[in-house]
């Protein structure tokens, strides 16, 4: 939010796997008047024993992403008592 992190969460690793896929849901605290400044950003790991683990991808969902993230942003909150569900295609950023 702003430019700086708030909150981070983890998802379970999946191991010997080349394609996984994350059911899980996570929860953040953040306040009405802090949600419309605040983004989610997904990023997506290799997970090594050796040597480092590799970002494969990430995908941000805020009011300044791409048109198809806004949207699902968007509709995350309008939507405040319901999952609101929907693939997302991972990009490298820079």
């Amino acid at each position: 939010m702003n430019g700086r992190r708030v909150e981070k969460k983890k998802t379970a690793i999946w191991k010997r796997t080349l394609n996984p896929q994350f059911n899980e849901t996570l929860i953040f605290h953040v306040s009405v008047d802090q949600i419309r400044h605040a983004s989610l950003d997904v990023h997506v790991m290799d997970f090594d024993r050796i040597g480092r683990n590799e970002e494969i991808g990430r995908v941000v969902l805020g009011p300044k992403s791409g048109p198809n993230e806004v949207k699902h942003w968007n509709e995350m909150l309008r939507r405040t008592k319901m999952a609101v569900t929907k693939w997302h295609i991972l990009r490298h950023f820079n």
